[in-house]
């Protein structure tokens, strides 16, 4: 499909969504031939302007909608915000232990941790953190390339006073923390990566936008922002299932969601925010910059547990082993697509436990 095909996918789905604002902006969005052409043209990854705006605007509900009348969640939990240079991060903190940090990926918050951080909080002390310009986090980093991202962690790793922290990191919040390893060794003494395959020396950027529509259509600057803008929570709820066990991604017609209506919006309250939801897509648009950083960055050494989909392993090894050499063990999840702590809680929580004690 040409430019100018593109070109008028869009203005048709932009008046198809003026004429109806709730559910068939999406729909036109997931039919038309835009994701195709996006991906057969080769556009190239796009950055737009970085959101500076500072504090993030109030969405409904606020940090603490999804736990305040979460019992079990307030026994053991508390939410607290760190400024970290000109941002305030947000994490959930909580148990008895060694420190164990999370990192999220897109398009979640550190509430994608929430099915199996009660048990992780028996042995660790665990704190999910909402990435930089992500979740309740707020203000705009500097840039969304992982590089700069990790550098912001580390001054939020700094200010709760933590140093050689097991850290687990799932999709794009994996990119961070292979950039934290790279940039500051002693911050963590074990590593888990979770379903992530690293723009480096054997993935390139242009590459790995080829995987699946979402790759290349979230790095295109300003269109996602443009389409998506107030059905926020239909087109989570309709990506949920695509790249779950069964769907699409992994070659099935699944459209089962692993995610609940309560978790769902949970996701859409953070990601409803304009400048969240531009965040999330900046992640996508610098992973040319995150490829260039990773080659430069080369190997690291820490302890890694590395974790995949079911049936995806070898694809991921073939873009990890280069830059995460030293991994003790490799674990398909069962029963799991990429929604891994979601989709077989008890097996990530037991490979975690197994490996980071």
């Amino acid at each position: 499909m040409g430019s100018s095909t593109a070109v008028a996918s869009v203005e048709n789905m932009t008046t198809a969504r003026a004429t109806s604002r709730r559910r068939s902006g999406v729909a036109a969005f997931l039919t038309a031939g835009l994701l195709t052409a996006l991906i057969t043209t080769g556009c190239s990854l796009g950055t737009a302007d970085a959101d500076r705006t500072g504090v993030s605007s109030t969405a409904a509900g606020g940090y603490d909608s999804a736990t305040r009348n979460d019992t079990q969640f307030n026994r053991t939990f508390k939410h607290v915000f760190s400024p970290v240079e000109d941002i305030e991060m947000h994490h959930v903190e909580g148990g008895e232990g060694p420190p164990l940090v999370l990192l999220h990926g897109w398009p979640q918050s550190w509430y994608g941790f929430r099915p199996i951080m009660d048990e992780l909080a028996q042995r660790f002390t665990v704190y999910a953190v909402d990435l930089p310009g992500l979740g309740d986090s707020r203000g705009a980093p500097s840039s969304y390339d992982k590089k700069t991202l990790a550098r912001y962690l580390s001054g939020w790793l700094d200010r709760q006073g933590l140093h050689g922290v097991r850290l687990a990191a799932h999709d794009l919040g994996a990119g961070v923390a292979y950039q934290l390893l790279a940039q500051d060794p002693g911050a963590v003494s074990r590593y888990v990566h979770m379903d992530y395959p690293l723009p480096g020396p054997t993935l390139s950027a242009k590459d790995y936008s080829t995987f699946s529509w979402h790759l290349a259509f979230h790095s295109q600057a300003a269109i996602p922002e443009l389409l998506v803008d107030d059905e926020v929570r239909e087109y989570l709820a309709a990506f949920y299932p695509y790249v779950a066990q069964g769907g699409r991604a992994y070659g099935g017609t699944s459209t089962a969601s692993p995610f609940d209506d309560a978790q769902i919006n949970e996701f859409a309250r953070t990601y409803e925010r304009p400048q969240v939801l531009r965040a999330g897509f900046e992640l996508y648009r610098t992973l040319g910059q995150d490829e260039t950083d990773n080659r430069r960055s080369g190997p690291v050494r820490v302890p890694t547990l590395l974790m995949a989909a079911q049936g995806s392993m070898k694809s991921m090894r073939a873009a990890t082993d280069p830059l995460l050499p030293n991994v003790s063990r490799a674990v398909e999840v069962p029963g799991a697509g990429h929604w891994l702590p979601e989709e077989n809680p008890q097996a990530v929580t037991r490979a975690l436990t197994d490996f980071l004690r």
